[in-house]
C-alpha cells in the first residue's frame, strides 16, 4: 500500500469510532504512531523514575569531589609546611623552658628575696621592709607579689632597680612611689609593688 494512499485512510479516519480492541485492524502508520507514542512515554516515564534519582546522586558526588580536591589541596600544602612547623614547634619549646627556668619554684622564692636585699646593701640602700603577699594562681603560672621599701639617694636606688631588673629570675617592678624623706636630707623613700611568678605544673590545683 503506497504512503499516499495510507495519508488518504487516516484523513478519512472517524477517530471517535477508534476501539483499543481492534487496534489490530487500524492503518499501519496509526499503529506506528501509537507505538511511538507508547515507546516514547515509557522512556520518558523510566528516565524520570531511574535516571532523575541517579543525576542527582552524581551532582551531589561532583559537589563532594570537588570539597575532597578542595580539602586535599589544603592538607596537602600543610604537609609541605610539616617540617617547619616542627622546627618552629622544637624553637618555642626551647624558649618556653628557657622562661620556666628564669621562673623560682615556690621554695626558691626565699632566696630570690635574699638576693633582693643583697642587692639594697651593696647599693648602700636602708630596707624599711619586704612584705610578701598571697600568692594568685594563674592558668599556667602563680603569680607571687610583695611590697618593698628602700631609702637612700636617687643614684643608688636607680642602680639597685637595675640589678633587680637583671636578677635570673623574673621579677616585675609596679606602682612606683618616690618621695623625699622628711629630715630634709637628700635621701628618698621608694615603695613600689614587686612580682615574682613561678609555673604552675599541672598537678597544682589553680
Amino acid at each position: 500500500m503506497s504512503l499516499k494512499a495510507e495519508m488518504r485512510r487516516l484523513r478519512e479516519l472517524d477517530w471517535r469510532e477508534l476501539d483499543i480492541k481492534e487496534a489490530g485492524v487500524w492503518p499501519w502508520s496509526l499503529q506506528l504512531i501509537c507505538c511511538l507514542l507508547l515507546f516514547l512515554g515509557i522512556f520518558f516515564g523510566m528516565h524520570w523514575y531511574l535516571a532523575g534519582p541517579a543525576k542527582q546522586e552524581l551532582e551531589r558526588v561532583r559537589d563532594q569531589e570537588a570539597q575532597l580536591v578542595r580539602d586535599y589541596r589544603s592538607k596537602a600544602a600543610r604537609a609541605a609546611n610539616l617540617e617547619g612547623v616542627r622546627e618552629q614547634m622544637e624553637e618555642l619549646e626551647a624558649r618556653m623552658g628557657a622562661l620556666q627556668e628564669m621562673l623560682p619554684t615556690g621554695a626558691e622564692v626565699p632566696s630570690l628575696l635574699d638576693s633582693i636585699s643583697e642587692a639594697a646593701i651593696d647599693n648602700q640602700l636602708s630596707i624599711d621592709f619586704i612584705r610578701l603577699r598571697s600568692p594568685s594562681s594563674q592558668e599556667h603560672f602563680i603569680e607571687r607579689p610583695f611590697d618593698l621599701q628602700v631609702r637612700g639617694d636617687y643614684h643608688r636606688i636607680a642602680t639597685f632597680l637595675a640589678d633587680v631588673a637583671s636578677l635570673s629570675r623574673i621579677v616585675t617592678l609596679h606602682d612606683f612611689s618616690l618621695a623625699p624623706e622628711s629630715d630634709g636630707s637628700s635621701n628618698l623613700r621608694l615603695s613600689l609593688l614587686a612580682r615574682t611568678y613561678s609555673y604552675r605544673h599541672e598537678e597544682e590545683a589553680p
